[in-house]
């Protein structure tokens, strides 16, 4: 019997362990020549690596599955019942190293490596790489991991893997690999989970059973022709001209914040972009990302936003871009969302054994460019993705696969969208992965309408300046980490904005306001802070004026979060087409959330909004005469009524209500918009100072509702002193909390990691992906597939439970226990409705 390394058990057929070694050995190696991630990894050891010490990388790779040797891991190929317990090569790695001495291991080839410096971390790296840190088991487990097994003589596949690894990688007699620093280590360990994930794929590495002495030749061939076939290797993917501004866009000029960003130095590897809605951030890093290509500084882009809904728009914009940018073949756009399988246009259908079933049935060749699209912990590996941050943010938290994503993010350009848009425990991991990319000598470019001075401030790592000083710092600008080059602003650019207080926010509130702006022909965007809320004011339009309602094939709705992916997408487009730049000028009603501020490319004549912080707010004025076009009578300047609860905002800070403030006599501060202080100080600046002129007031606006020394002042002014301070301590506490789950690539490599489903958790990734049968037909009556549980209302689903249909018009199912009802309105629970 001789030691497998992959198995099919309902053949019996399997690949040689040392076969199978050397695929993921040579696959290393493979991505080790390709010239971005060899200048990553050279950053990462802190010296150029010589061509003796990759071999010796490689060998090191070569023994990542030595655990395999066990009989007890063999054993798992036998027919059941099995001889005796099957133990996990991981653990019977570290077993391995307790069997007798270096002077017969691996027929005495051990002696090569156990003189390499620190050899007892790089095998913890080694069995780290399916994901996570293995422990070492206590001596008392499974002490018959290495006993006999008959008709196995596992000494003598030991001595056949040394008989390879000493012919193979002839360099380890006289030579040794770099030592394993704290970020040279973190950086190998992503390498050879990605190496091993490409490795063990038979399509690509067949399996030959029977040790052949010279297979290595064989491996390195395959491993080549893999990384290129998945797009890792992009040497054959060109521009289809010079990174110019020509290559964007058939507009005869770049916008000024554009031009500013195109002048950056290209050795800057952090810029920030501070300019208004519609000033042409997302192009701007786009030119940014070809430039850098254009120079080989980076291989491949992320775009990272902060919704899926944003996520999903932002794809198709971008996909498109690529196959002007790129000259065939042109890579296709992943769109990084889990439970979502889309690449370029063509979507996916998972099937089993993890195989994927593309709609466009592309060939081969394609389907192999897809490769990073078909698995979530694969999406950082895409030449090009557009996704939600979170998925950034666990190449920085300590969660299985955290070392593969941040070294293939590495290679990448990577684009923060709305770095304002966050919670400070999630800014502290954006932060620890934005310095650990930047560390390897990756580049990144951050994006906001709305950074205040304190965000700004710890992303460079900056003093913060005082108030006076924050107020006139330039604005637009593009930042560094050592520079700020303002942005001259277009005096047709500017756009005058009458903002006006409203007490009362009721759905009727709401729909009255509406209702009499559309009547006198207006596009009308209203925003509430909640999908309850929306849902009461939609309902409150329906009843009212069904004639005004934004309608998708006839039938009224409205836009947010809770609707299937084939929905949201058809949403998306008719929204543009309502209140896009060509749309027909209509008296229409469009009602959403807080997807309708960011990606989508609408103009409207009135916002109708719900009070929030300054920050927010003017990204939904954003969507406010966003083009210049004729206006109806009575809205030919920009205007948006803010809608407030009755009384004191102080109330907010012993009961939440529509998104705003928080239960008061909770230890812990929890809630959507809990900064009652900054909430109070947007308010005042609407009730005192009525017109705005954006984007010339933005950076005053902003500062005079988020600087700490006018919260104090607001604090102090409105009794809110207390409840201040448990806001400050709030961001203290997440801050230290983030720190504590943080993957710190600075420190030495970890024994292990924590419990990883607390941190998914806290991240806030949506509850299980529901699963429709095939054929079923939503509300729009267009076929549906998949749909986004909302995290708190799936406490008790695992997301492996079918999907039963009760009734289909309209649309109920049950997912376990839990009933819901799809409509026009969107999800909701069937107690609910």
């Amino acid at each position: 019997m001789h030691s497998w390394g992959k198995t099919d058990t309902d053949t019996g057929e399997f690949h040689h362990l040392a076969h199978h070694s050397a695929d993921v050995a040579a696959t290393l190696l493979a991505l080790l020549e390709l010239p971005t991630l060899r200048a990553r990894a050279e950053r990462a050891a802190g010296q150029s690596l010589t061509n003796e010490q990759l071999m010796c990388l490689g060998a090191l790779a070569f023994l990542h599955d030595i655990g395999k040797l066990a009989p007890s891991f063999q054993s798992k190929a036998l027919p059941s019942p099995y001889p005796r317990k099957t133990r996990d090569h991981l653990r019977c790695g570290w077993k391995w190293l307790q069997q007798g001495d270096a002077a017969s291991a691996l027929g005495g080839q051990a002696l090569h490596i156990v003189r390499w410096d620190r050899i007892e971390v790089w095998f913890k790296i080694l069995f780290a790489h399916h994901g996570r840190p293995v422990t070492c088991p206590d001596p008392s487990w499974a002490q018959d991991a290495f006993a006999p097994l008959e008709e196995y003589d596992w000494k003598a596949e030991e001595a056949r893997m040394g008989q390879a690894l000493a012919s193979w990688f002839p360099e380890i007699r006289d030579h040794r690999p770099p030592p394993p620093s704290p970020t040279f280590a973190h950086f190998f360990c992503g390498l050879l989970a990605l190496a091993d994930w490409i490795g063990s794929d038979r399509e690509a590495f067949p399996f030959v059973a029977t040790y052949d002495p010279d297979y290595w030749d064989t491996a390195r061939k395959r491993a080549r022709r893999r990384v290129h076939e998945i797009g890792l290797d992009t040497s054959d993917r060109h521009l289809s001209g010079p990174a110019s501004w020509a290559l964007l866009s058939d507009y005869p000029t770049p916008r000024p914040a554009q031009e500013v960003v195109a002048r950056t130095p290209l050795s800057d590897n952090l810029v920030i972009l501070e300019a208004e809605t519609g000033a042409g951030k997302t192009e701007s890093a786009l030119w940014r990302f070809v430039q850098l290509y254009e120079i080989g500084a980076v291989d491949s882009l992320y775009f990272a936003v902060p919704t899926r809904a944003a996520a999903r728009q932002l794809q198709s914009r971008v996909n498109a871009a690529m196959a002007r940018i790129f000259s065939a073949p042109v890579p296709e756009a992943v769109l990084a969302i889990p439970g979502q399988t889309v690449s370029g246009e063509a979507h996916g259908i998972r099937l089993p054994a993890f195989e994927v079933k593309w709609d466009d049935n592309a060939g081969s060749d394609t389907r192999a460019k897809r490769w990073a699209a078909e698995h979530a912990t694969r999406y950082l590996t895409a030449q090009i993705a557009v996704g939600t941050v979170d998925q950034a943010m666990m190449a920085g938290l300590q969660v299985k696969h955290a070392h593969l994503r941040g070294s293939a993010l590495s290679r990448s350009l990577l684009v923060i969208d709305e770095v304002h848009a966050s919670d400070a425990w999630m800014t502290e991991i954006q932060r620890a992965v934005l310095r650990d990319h930047l560390a390897l000598g990756g580049h990144a470019f951050l994006m906001s309408a709305t950074l205040g001075a304190v965000a700004r401030s710890a992303w460079r790592e900056t003093p913060l300046p005082s108030l006076s000083e924050a107020e006139q710092t330039p604005y637009p600008a593009v930042w560094t980490k050592g520079e700020c080059f303002p942005v001259q602003t277009r005096h047709t650019a500017q756009k005058d904005v009458a903002v006006t207080a409203y007490s009362g926010w009721s759905g009727e509130d709401a729909a009255a306001k509406a209702i009499s702006a559309a009547r006198r022909g207006a596009r009308v965007l209203v925003i509430r802070n909640t999908v309850d809320r929306a849902r009461e004011t939609f309902a409150a339009c329906v009843s009212e004026a069904p004639d005004l309602m934004f309608c998708l094939n006839r039938t009224p709705t409205l836009h947010h979060s809770r609707f299937t992916a084939e929905d949201r997408a058809r949403l998306d487009v008719h929204v543009e087409a309502v209140l896009g730049k060509d749309s027909a000028a209509q008296g229409v009603i469009v009602i959403g959330t807080q997807t309708l501020e960011q990606s989508l490319d609408i103009d409207a004549d009135i916002l109708i909004t719900d009070l929030c912080p300054m920050d927010v707010l003017l990204q939904r004025i954003g969507r406010l005469h966003r083009h210049n076009r004729p206006r109806p009578s009575g809205f030919e300047q920009a205007s948006a009524v803010v809608l407030c609860p009755e009384g004191d905002l102080g109330r907010l800070t012993r009961e939440p209500e529509n998104g705003l403030g928080t239960y008061g006599q909770n230890t812990t501060l929890s809630g959507v918009y809990l900064d009652v202080p900054g909430l109070a100080a947007t308010l005042h600046k609407i009730e005192n100072e009525p017109l705005w002129r954006i984007p010339q007031m933005n950076r005053r606006l902003v500062e005079r509702a988020t600087h700490p020394e006018r919260l104090d002042e607001i604090a102090a002014q409105n009794g809110l002193e207390d409840y201040r301070r448990r806001v400050t301590g709030k961001v203290i506490a997440e801050t230290m909390g983030a720190q504590n789950v943080i993957l710190d690539r600075r420190e030495k490599f970890p024994d292990t990691f924590p419990n990883e489903e607390v941190i998914r958790t806290r991240l806030g990734e949506s509850g299980p992906i529901v699963t429709f049968p095939e054929g079923t037909i939503g509300p729009f009556g267009a076929p549906v597939a998949t749909l986004a549980l909302p995290a708190h209302w799936a406490r008790d689903l695992t997301g492996d439970e079918a999907t039963e249909i009760i009734t289909t018009s309209p649309l109920t199912f049950r997912v376990g226990t839990a009933g819901f009802i799809y409509d026009a309105s969107g999800l909701a629970r069937l107690e609910e409705t």
